[in-house]
């Protein structure tokens, strides 16, 4: 899954795709580069990022979507907590709503989702709330906290009529967790793979991978994100989240032979 920010603020690349043209120039380079989907976003959920209003949020990614949505592109997911945004992505030709909040922030994406035969990701976020979910993050067990949300919002998603098959589930690396939290979700994603539904990962420049090099920044290495990208492979994940996609492309394509 290449990372498609259309956002003023996002933590590695905001700003750099504003511009619908040259968003859709990413997109189309993300493609050749061996994205299966590509994951549009208009509002940035960084920890202590603003909330943006809806219609902003519409003019920056509807015109992307359309313009990359085709039959023989990769899938467009729509990343995003809006039913408006998802809907009217969905209509764009969007085919995946990829919601941080699991579909809390606004219960009836889930009826959209489901009246379009979409299908979704449904992610893990301590509290529902970019701006507040590192205030602090404690948990009994991580994982298994984590797993339980997951199974209670995976029943909520069929329970609303969405084919379980077309449905995806995402610890949240990063978002309310400690850098041990977010590693200790990658040692034992084989309990949340036995859920029975496809695991997103998203370590891509995660502030985590720049910690555990000693480094105080808030974006992590290229080479970190693919170390964790081929770990979380190794573990189980089925959809790798990046913004590099032919490095990752490349480095899953060796982990994969390297399994056999």
């Amino acid at each position: 899954m290449g990372v498609l920010n259309v956002t003023p603020d996002s933590f590695s690349d905001g700003g750099l795709f504003m511009d619908v043209d040259r968003a859709v120039d990413h997109a189309r380079e993300m493609e050749d580069e061996g994205a299966a989907i590509v994951d549009v976003g208009g509002e940035s959920t960084r920890p202590g990022a603003e909330p943006v209003p809806e219609a902003d949020e519409l003019e920056r990614v509807i015109p992307v979507v359309e313009r990359i949505a085709t039959d023989t592109g990769p899938r467009v997911s729509i990343d995003t907590r809006k039913a408006r945004v998802a809907e009217a992505a969905l209509q764009a030709g969007a085919r995946i709503v990829n919601d941080v909040s699991a579909f809390r922030t606004s219960p009836e994406i889930a009826e959209i989702v489901a009246s379009a035969g979409a299908g979704c990701i449904l992610m893990h976020m301590r509290g529902d709330d970019p701006r507040t979910m590192q205030d602090d993050p404690r948990y009994d067990d991580v994982v298994s906290d984590v797993k339980r949300f997951l199974e209670a919002r995976l029943a909520a998603a069929v329970d609303a009529g969405i084919c379980e098959e077309l449905i995806c589930l995402d610890p949240g690396i990063g978002f309310g967790k400690t850098v041990e939290h977010n590693f200790e979700l990658v040692r034992r994603l084989e309990e949340l793979v036995a859920i029975g539904r496809p695991i997103l990962i998203g370590f891509s420049r995660k502030s985590s991978l720049a910690k555990i090099l000693g480094r105080d920044s808030r974006v992590g290495t290229a080479a970190a994100s693919l170390g964790a990208a081929v770990a979380s492979f190794d573990h189980g994940a089925t959809i790798i989240r990046a913004h590099e996609v032919r490095d990752h492309v490349e480095a899953l394509a060796a982990a994969r032979a390297v399994r056999g």
